[in-house]
């Protein structure tokens, strides 16, 4: 392995880490660095369409909520030496908090998958994904009706912005 190899390996999952912040800030700035342009979203019964397509579709679907949360781990990339091109596997964790029906009843949903990404290089250097596979491990649905809302702020106003600016 190269150096070269390491640096496209921690690019990739920087990349990861920037699509879970765009989608938990609702940034859709952010989120445009994820993707290449028309890549490619398999995300098994809930979407399928590019990436400018699940960005809208995704939108309205956490709009929907009272908060989101996405935390990657094991993230395994190869990268083809000398070539833009690499593949990833990221085991992804989602956290969603509906809004009360109509009886006031709040349920949390958890899902555990994994992201399997195919990546390019653009020609400033930065990786995006090219194509996009999501499969679900496991769900878990639970009542959250006597739990405190969630304090997620989702826009430029978290205090993770002023940190970085």
């Amino acid at each position: 392995m190269t150096i070269d190899d390491l640096v496209a390996k921690q690019a990739i999952a920087e990349g990861l880490y920037r699509y879970c912040r765009s989608l938990d800030r609702m940034d859709r700035d952010l989120y445009g660095r994820v993707f290449e342009a028309g890549a490619r979203l398999e995300y098994g019964d809930y979407f399928s369409g590019t990436a400018e397509q699940f960005c809208d579709w995704v939108w309205d679907q956490h709009l929907a909520t009272q908060g989101h949360s996405h935390q990657i781990t094991n993230i395994m990339a190869e990268v083809e030496s000398g070539e833009a091109r690499a593949a990833s596997e990221a085991y992804v964790t989602v956290c969603l908090r509906t809004k009360p029906d109509a009886t006031g009843a709040v349920v949390d949903i958890v899902e555990r998958g994994r992201y399997l990404d195919r990546w390019t290089r653009d020609t400033d250097g930065s990786w995006r994904i090219a194509s996009r596979r999501y499969v679900t491990d496991i769900q878990q649905i639970s009542d959250a009706s006597t739990s405190p809302p969630p304090a997620i702020v989702r826009d430029a106003t978290d205090a993770s912005y002023s940190l970085f600016a």
